[in-house]
């Protein structure tokens, strides 16, 4: 089986602090995300105007058990969202074919 990744590109709100956002997400990824079955890895990557999330799992089946438990966020998850500018949102799962 192959990893999957989930990747997410957005902008954050012009108000947002980004040590704060970071925080968020650091608070996110200690208290829920990287307890999920399968999760390898969360990075966060940004080119000083777009943001990146790149999540990678195990399996598809571990992204997607993921997806479904994370559709419905608790009060950490609405606290990282609450930096995010929600509408510049670009969502895509993958499927690793091949590493180098």
């Amino acid at each position: 089986m192959s990893n999957a990744i989930y990747y997410v590109s957005f902008k954050l709100k012009k108000s947002a602090s980004v040590p704060d956002f970071l925080q968020a997400a650091e608070k996110l990824n200690n208290e829920f995300i990287s307890k999920q079955k399968g999760y390898i890895s969360w990075k966060q990557m940004n080119d000083k105007e777009t943001w990146a999330d790149m999540i990678t799992f195990e399996t598809v089946e571990d992204l997607e058990n993921f997806k479904k438990v994370s559709s419905t966020p608790d009060e950490t998850a609405l606290h990282f969202y609450s930096f995010i500018n929600l509408p510049s949102c670009k969502m895509h799962s993958f499927s690793v074919e091949r590493s180098y």
